[in-house]
């Protein structure tokens, strides 16, 4: 048995082997190990190997689901070995093979490996977030993408240049990446290490082959005009499909081509920085799609991510998605019907998907019934509904047409198919004569065993006899020790099979008889439901595109009156949607916080955005705390909303098409790359410089402020005056540099905001509102008092401001050219202060009317311990 596990195990490679020994899966070695750490199971050992004892753990086969879902989490891959033949077809092999069937051992293979973007089984699965494979091939400095979710089967192919990797990878968010071994470039550290294939598999003959064939089509030029680099991606993603599910390949359904400009651009610090998937956290709270989702399906929040990662371009298709919204905003009682109707679909798309590569369930089949089924309703009641927009008219064309699928399917199965197919029972009574009459033939038997458990209760005088059952045995008679003597006599028509510790259990020739009828029709009518079950898998897969654009339809829909419940719920307004670079935004909001602010009962402030050709550049000054992020962010997330064909937090808001996104908003290092938080910040700077164009919508918070006052200074205006003249995009520029106001002499298309702060009675109070200007002062002393920090600290820097300010004011300021200024001249070492002077300074720092009695009388027991002694 340990010469067939190491075999098997040199096979799985990098992943653990789950070996299966009976009802359990067993781990061994190093694999054990690592299995029983994760998963906090018991860690035993059986047997030896080269004279130590083998670590073993295992974990039975019928919850393996749950485990093997902890084990993926954990970064793992597992290899499922399984029992390929039966005991007595080993004992039979072994007979062929001249060796003693007392030796034979049962055949195992690995079926198939289990990874983190291969999953179709819904216990591993997160229902509203897509389970993205990337596959990568690079042809003549093009890199080729195939991704596909093999939960669902959609498979898009796409390609970019190699500084756009990484925003790519952003976008798909796979959980796993497969290149081939070859592969020359670096990914981001937070990303998992790339699986590494054969280059052989990543050709793109090969890959069109592969498609064609897949798909039973001569060319793929119905599908799209696919590049060499995609095709070669492609294959290499299929081929490790293959691989890993041992010859039996997903669902895959036809790829979709997506071109270079299908979308609004955005990098990987983008993303990170508006939290549109994921908050900084590490989940769905906090972020904007947190925020967003009303969707009452699994299939309707995967899209709707897909759609906030991906805003369009196309303002047709835009429009066609709001019209959608509307039309369900303006509607809230059939909108509630349609949300009830929708949350009691399945996932059909998953459901397809398993039935496909050979997981499914006769509950699978149940569900696609089911969901056919509803889906046919909902057509003919939103066939009936007035002033439908097209895109609605366009998508229940797709919702009908499986009305011989769903008869079937309603003949043959019963109303609730179970999970497990091994016991039978989902085919129902009036489908298949004969099944029916084996299903009558073992209930007769079974009768007929209740009977004759009965008659032999009368005719031996033991009450207490009984016909039982289980998996070693089959049927057997079992009465208690007592009354065992009465049936070992010869003639008592009873066999003596088993003496346990209470009981003693025989076996009778009727009994006997009867256990074979029940066998034999039990063993047929499974049979025959087995195969039943394979003709309907059959129709399914026959079916499989037409069912998936139903999924995708009710998904669609799902999304439209997801985001009209989220409009009416925090009345939110259609954005219009324009060709020019202009945007306009009034009463914006920003969503996460907005809703934080609910859960306390606190408003929002909303702020109005106007950027035109003559104010494209608003420099936003202001002190911490007082909203400028929050500013930039609720305006780049209303573009991102409105180009994702969503409602807006605003009162009104009217977008210009923005081709590329760019948000540099806080910064933190990157030590796995060497990368300081101002090299980070640089880095970033540097894209958006490279990359933006006259049409993309860009969002600055305080570029400079990572290195020395005057290197911060220079570099933020030059970055201005790059954005302002080089690019010529709209962007909202927060800064901390009064001196940048000046700009506005020389920019004319640059205009001075400020968030709006006053301080009363010593207090810092920030009011989150935008005024037009300059801000009148920096608050950076009144925000750190704020925080916490200790009074004579914040003392001390006031003096030191002041020496600051009046030798800036001695040199004609900083921003008189950005000179070379002797700025901490005035800051020499002074001597050290006198007791009496620091008990002066002390008391002018202390906060007299915050002091409790208490800490009153600590204080000038302090300060009298800092006076010499002979002045005590």
């Amino acid at each position: 048995m340990m010469a067939q596990y190491l075999a098997l195990r040199a096979e799985a490679g990098d992943a653990l082997l789950f070996y299966r020994m009976g009802d359990f899966f067993e781990l061994f070695f190093e694999d054990a190990r690592t299995a029983a750490q994760i998963l906090d199971i018991a860690l035993t050992t059986r047997g030896e190997h080269q004279g130590q004892p083998i670590p073993m753990c295992g974990v039975p086969v019928h919850s393996a689901e749950s485990y093997l879902a902890r084990l993926i989490r954990a970064g793992c891959r597992v290899a499922i070995a399984e029992q390929i033949e039966t005991p007595d077809e080993a004992k039979a092999r072994a007979k062929r093979e001249g060796t003693p069937s007392s030796k034979a051992l049962v055949g195992r293979a690995i079926v198939r490996l289990v990874t983190a973007g291969t999953l179709t089984e819904e216990a591993l699965l997160e229902p509203r977030r897509a389970n993205v494979l990337v596959a990568l091939a690079e042809l003549r400095g093009t890199i080729g993408i195939a991704a596909c979710d093999v939960s669902t089967g959609t498979m898009v192919l796409e390609e970019c240049v190699s500084e756009m990797l990484g925003a790519a990878l952003a976008r798909l968010s796979p959980r796993e990446v497969v290149v081939p071994e070859d592969w020359a470039h670096a990914f981001d550290s937070g990303r998992d290490e790339a699986i590494v294939r054969p280059r052989s598999t990543f050709a793109s003959d090969a890959g069109n082959e592969r498609l064609r064939a897949l798909h039973g089509v001569a060319t793929l030029d119905a599908f799209g005009a696919f590049s060499r680099a995609m095709l070669a991606a492609a294959g290499g993603l299929i081929a490790y499909l293959d691989h890993v599910g041992r010859g039996s390949l997903p669902l895959l359904l036809p790829p979709v081509l997506r071109a270079g400009e299908a979308g609004m651009a955005m990098d990987e610090a983008t993303r990170a920085s508006l939290e549109i998937l994921e908050s900084t956290t590490g989940g769905r709270a906090g972020s904007l799609i947190g925020a967003v989702d009303r969707c009452v399906s699994g299939a309707g929040s995967r899209l709707l991510a897909e759609d906030l990662s991906a805003p369009l371009l196309d303002a047709a298709a835009i429009e066609a998605r709001l019209a959608l919204v509307q039309f369900w905003r303006d509607r809230p009682i059939e909108r509630a019907q349609l949300r009830d109707a929708l949350r009691a679909i399945p996932d059909l798309g998953r459901a397809l998907g398993r039935v496909v590569a050979g997981r499914g369930s006769p509950r699978d089949l149940g569900q696609l019934r089911d969901g056919l089924s509803e889906a046919m309703r909902l057509h003919h009641w939103l066939r009936g509904a007035p002033d439908r927009p097209a895109l609605l008219d366009n998508l229940l064309d797709r919702l009908t047409g499986h009305g011989a699928l769903t008869d079937w399917l309603a003949r043959a199965l019963v109303p609730s198919p179970p999970t497990e197919r091994s016991s039978g029972g989902f085919i129902a009574d009036g489908y298949d004569a004969a099944l029916d009459e084996l299903r009558a033939t073992s209930g007769d038997a079974r009768r007929a065993i209740a009977a004759m458990e009965a008659r032999y209760r009368d005719e031996t005088g033991i009450a207490t006899l009984k016909i039982r059952h289980n998996g070693v045995l089959g049927y057997f008679i079992e009465v208690s020790a007592r009354h065992a003597d009465r049936l070992m006599a010869p003639d008592s028509g009873f066999t003596h099979r088993q003496t346990m510790k209470d009981a003693v259990r025989f076996n009778s020739l009727k009994l006997h008889e009867e256990a074979g009828r029940i066998a034999e029709a039990g063993g047929h009518a499974l049979a025959a439901e087995e195969a039943h079950f394979e003709e309907l898998v059959a129709e399914v897969t026959a079916a499989r595109e037409a069912i998936a654009a139903t999924a995708a339809a009710l998904a669609r829909i799902d999304v439209a009156a997801a985001n009209a419940e989220r409009a009416a719920e925090g009345d939110w307004c259609r954005p219009e949607i324009t060709e020019d670079a202009g945007l306009a935004i009034a009463g914006g909001r920003h969503p996460v916080v907005e809703a934080a602010l609910a859960k306390t009962g606190d408003r929002f402030v909303a702020n109005d955005c106007n950027l035109a050709e003559s104010n494209r550049l608003w420099l936003i000054g202001g002190p911490n705390m007082g909203g400028k992020s929050t500013f930039l962010r609720q305006n780049a997330l209303i573009v991102l909303l409105a180009q994702a064909g969503c409602f807006v937090p605003a009162s009104a808001a009217r977008i210009g098409l923005v081709d590329r996104l760019f948000s540099r908003v806080g910064a933190a290092d990157n030590l796995a790359r060497g990368r300081s938080t101002f090299m980070v910040e640089m880095v970033e700077t540097a894209a958006i410089l490279a990359q933006a164009s006259p049409r993309s919508f860009v969002i600055l918070d305080e570029v400079g402020r990572g290195t020395s006052t005057y290197d911060g200074l220079a570099l933020a205006w030059a970055v201005a005056e790059a954005v302002h003249s080089t690019i010529r995009c709209r962007c909202l520029f927060a800064t901390h540099y009064h001196e940048l106001a000046r700009l506005a002499s020389t920019c004319e298309a640059l205009s001075l905001h400020h968030v709006r702060a006053r301080e009363w009675q010593g207090d810092l109070v920030l009011l989150h509102e935008l005024a037009d200007g300059p801000a009148d002062r920096s608050y950076g002393l009144a925000v750190a008092r704020l925080a916490g920090v200790p009074a004579p600290v914040v003392a001390r820097a006031k003096a030191v401001l002041a020496k600051l300010e009046a030798t800036r004011e001695q040199s004609g300021g900083i921003a008189a050219g950005l000179g070379d200024l002797p700025l901490f001249a005035a800051l020499r070492p002074e001597p050290a202060a006198s007791p009496e002077q620091q008990l002066a300074e002390h008391l002018r720092a202390a906060d007299l009317d915050a002091l409790t009695p208490r800490e009153a009388l600590d204080l000038l027991y302090e300060w009298k311990r800092g006076l010499p002694k002979s002045q005590g």
